[in-house]
């Protein structure tokens, strides 16, 4: 078995994955900054060597929208070539980076150009949002209770299951690259505007959802679809069915 580190290995997507590799027997380190075993900051790279010495694969999870993802896969980078052992770098990013003009789709897009040319063995994985992101942004959208929740108009989404998404990318965490691998999708496309009214109306809160038009070329890039892959609509599980399990968790959590 390998041993492979997992950056944002206490996130969202991380900790499943991680979950997955250990299940499969695999010696796996998980990095972040409180971590007591491997204690690492990817913003100055602090902690990389150590953690890093005789890891065959890393799963490159860590991201964040508030900027500095390109610094932190640099340090990343030049630690995977000091130790010298990592045949695979396995990085998780987003369908559409190369053409939506999105400032947060432009660092991962960065990203991925990086580890092409690092010299690494690398394994790039594209995915559509994740179900848990629509109910993050109608939530953030939906603190004020009184006035209607505005949402992108137009804008469609083909979002998937971050548990399937953990499954692929334990697949890909083995010693031989597999360079840009097939996108992953959703199994339904809908309207960003539907979506968040499901969402609403399951949590309770029938509030009135505003198509909100947007100017500029990220949104117009949105618009156009550019960040959908109906053609590998390989996902399973579907946002009703998301919900569902939701809400599932919660009654039981609470009673």
């Amino acid at each position: 078995m390998s041993t492979i580190l997992v950056t944002g290995g206490t996130g969202n997507l991380g900790r499943r994955v991680v979950t997955r590799l250990r299940a499969a027997g695999h010696d796996v380190r998980v990095l972040s900054r409180s971590a007591k075993d491997h204690p690492v900051d990817l913003r100055n790279g602090s902690g990389l060597d150590a953690a890093m010495a005789g890891a065959e694969v890393v799963v490159h999870c860590a991201s964040t929208p508030r900027g500095g993802d390109d610094v932190a896969a640099g340090h990343l980078i030049e630690a995977a070539r000091r130790a010298g052992t990592v045949t695979n770098v396995v990085y998780i990013s987003i369908v559409g980076v190369d053409v939506v003009p999105f400032g947060y789709y432009t660092v991962k897009y960065k990203v991925e150009r990086m580890l092409e040319a690092s010299g690494l063995g690398v394994t790039i994985l594209r995915t559509t949002q994740f179900h848990d992101l629509v109910a993050t942004l109608t939530d953030a959208l939906a603190k004020v209770p009184v006035v209607p929740v505005p949402l992108p108009k137009g804008v469609r989404v083909q979002p998937v299951a971050v548990e399937e998404v953990a499954d692929r990318l334990a697949e890909l965490a083995v010693p031989t690259p597999a360079g840009r691998v097939t996108d992953m999708g959703g199994p339904e496309i809908h309207t960003l505007v539907g979506l968040g009214r499901s969402y609403l109306a399951a949590t309770g809160r029938p509030r009135t959802v505003f198509p909100l038009p947007l100017a500029g070329k990220a949104y117009a890039a949105f618009r156009r679809g550019g960040n959908l892959t109906p053609s590998h609509a390989v996902g399973k599980i579907t946002f009703a069915e998301f919900l569902a399990a939701r809400a599932a968790g919660a009654a039981e959590a609470a009673g």
